[in-house]
């Protein structure tokens, strides 16, 4: 019995501890008699000023304290371009997911949409030529591949958005750096004779990116990966076909043959030239 009270007076002592600590934070809390339009506020003031941390803090405390009305939909939207500031991409996917899926018929959707695109967005892929041929090969392309997919939902569901001219950009960048990136890849298996493997690569670049300057790169490739596996026929019939569609290819001579060598330094200059 002894045993038990103690137990029960240090149970209580824990308990009121704690909740002593419970109301001396709150006490302390400046934010804690501030209006949803005053939290709003001083949430949008550290985002202009670029406190990007304490504006997440106060978005939160708004959305929080005050989950319905304009003031917590307009936190939720601007919470997005908080966590893409912080570069948290996955927060900020995240978070405009949750808006669209609330919010389907909000009249600035779109921009949940934009925002979703825009975190998943990277423009290094333009100048990829800083990796080494295995990093293209082990690069994930999946992000890239998402942000393509957010903007061509965007511009698909609001053609006449504010936003749309900009995703249409975004999105042939995206494609032309995803097709030079497979040429690059295409090209590693080529050289290390792994011939099927750059064959189908540079097969789904054919079709993947139908209106590319990579067109013309997997073509050779296929050509002289066709001509290396002893399938002769393969490679003229490709071969005729660069020569059709890119009749001054400079992955032909001057006789329509395929060059026997080509410098590397051409590749990379006209994929990061365009």
């Amino acid at each position: 019995m002894k045993h038990s009270s103690v137990l029960r007076n240090v149970a209580l002592t824990l308990v009121i501890a704690l909740v002593g600590c419970s109301e001396l934070e709150k006490s302390d809390d400046p934010t804690k008699n501030w209006s949803a339009a005053k939290l709003h506020s001083e949430a949008k003031k550290d985002l202009q000023e670029g406190n990007y941390e304490q504006a997440a803090k106060l978005y939160e405390s708004l959305q929080s304290r005050y989950p319905y009305g304009t003031y917590s939909t307009q936190a939720e939207l601007e919470q997005i371009y908080v966590y893409y500031k912080q570069h948290e991409s996955t927060s900020a996917v995240s978070e405009a997911d949750r808006f669209i899926k609330a919010h389907p018929n909000h009249p600035a959707v779109d921009y949940a949409y934009y925002m979703k695109g825009l975190a998943n967005f990277s423009d290094d892929l333009g100048i990829f030529g800083i990796y080494t041929d295995s990093d293209l090969v082990q690069r994930d392309t999946k992000p890239t591949k998402d942000s393509f997919d957010a903007f061509r939902d965007l511009i698909t569901r609001f053609p006449n958005s504010r936003y749309a001219p900009d995703a249409i950009i975004r999105m042939k960048y995206l494609v032309n750096a995803l097709a030079r990136n497979d040429v690059a890849v295409a090209r590693y298996y080529y050289r290390r004779q792994a011939y099927l493997a750059s064959t189908d690569r540079a097969l789904n670049i054919l079709r993947d990116y139908p209106h590319t300057a990579a067109q013309e790169d997997a073509l050779d490739i296929m050509a002289r990966s066709y001509d290396a596996m002893g399938l002769k026929d393969l490679s003229q019939d490709t071969v005729r076909v660069l020569k059709l569609d890119f009749p001054k290819s400079r992955y032909l001579t001057a006789q329509g043959d395929l060059a026997k060598k080509v410098e590397w330094w051409r590749f990379w200059q006209t994929s990061t030239s365009q």
